[in-house]
């Protein structure tokens, strides 16, 4: 039975992921903060969960050592723990915001797979890391705080998948875009609590609030992504990355030149400053 490491086990789009994975035969250690939701997990064949904190050394120590109580070898790590932000980089909690982000995203990551790497050696086995579709498309305002964290964890993967093939290890990065998870509603909480902090974009932020709807609520079912995680751990010859779901927002503003963007968002806060004024 091939066995895999999964972060994020407990999230939205983990959580479908496991049960897939149970259900092909996996032997998945579940790793993941809710304890509810690893109970549930558990109930599931062949998945062991494990809490593990992504931003504690020790707890990733921890999960290492649990998953050596039933075996000595990984076959994949997967890489799904991360979070999502709404909030501006110069006002409010910017820096902690930042800091949260990073150290999830990118730097829980590397804590992960430094201390599995050993497992995965005994294995041959792959590494799987999840950024997002923010980590190739054009930055969004408001958005920098995870956009930096995903830019961040593309250029790990990058760099990590030309170290790891002199030892046969591959790392395969997964680009998604926006689901219909938990996370979803934890924007739509975020940009209300920007709304009311904010000294300088009130208005801008109202232009966009309609805009930002539409986005979220076009949000995609989570299953979608099961089939390309399928194939990222279980394809003889893995793809570099594999780019599923991205949003027809940033699609149309790939269409556009570095320059169109910062157009666009002029004419916006324009219409935003115009707006305000009559008011």
């Amino acid at each position: 039975m091939k066995s895999v490491f999964f972060t994020g086990a407990t999230g939205g789009l983990g959580q479908v992921c496991v049960q897939a994975l149970s259900g092909r035969g996996w032997q998945v250690f579940a790793a993941g903060t809710n304890e509810a939701r690893l109970a549930q997990l558990g109930q599931l064949p062949h998945v062991v969960p494990v809490r593990m904190d992504v931003c504690s050394q020790q707890s990733v120590e921890d999960a290492r050592d649990a998953v050596l109580q039933h075996t000595d070898r990984l076959d994949v790590v997967v890489n799904f723990a991360g979070i999502s932000a709404f909030a501006r980089l110069v006002e409010g909690q910017a820096l902690p915001i930042l800091q949260r982000n990073l150290d999830i995203n990118l730097m829980g990551t590397a804590r992960v797979n430094a201390v599995m790497l050993p497992l995965l050696e005994r294995a041959s086995g792959r590494i799987v890391n999840c950024s997002s579709s923010v980590g190739w498309t054009t930055a969004q305002p408001f958005a920098g705080a995870y956009t930096a964290s995903k830019r961040a964890l593309e250029g790990y993967n990058d760099s990590l998948r030309r170290e790891l093939m002199f030892v046969s290890i591959p790392v395969i990065k997964l680009q998604f875009g926006a689901y219909n998870t938990d996370m979803v509603g934890q924007l739509e909480a975020q940009f209300d609590q920007t709304l009311r902090q904010t000294t300088r974009y009130q208005a801008m932020l109202q232009r966009l609030w309609p805009l930002m709807l539409a986005v979220l609520h076009s949000s995609r079912d989570p299953r979608e992504v099961v089939p390309v995680v399928v194939k990222a751990l279980e394809s003889p010859r893995p793809r570099r990355q594999y780019r599923l779901g991205t949003g027809w927002a940033l699609s149309l503003l790939e269409l556009l030149p570095e320059g169109g963007v910062d157009r666009l968002y002029r004419l916006l806060g324009r219409l935003a400053q115009g707006r305000r004024k009559t008011t």
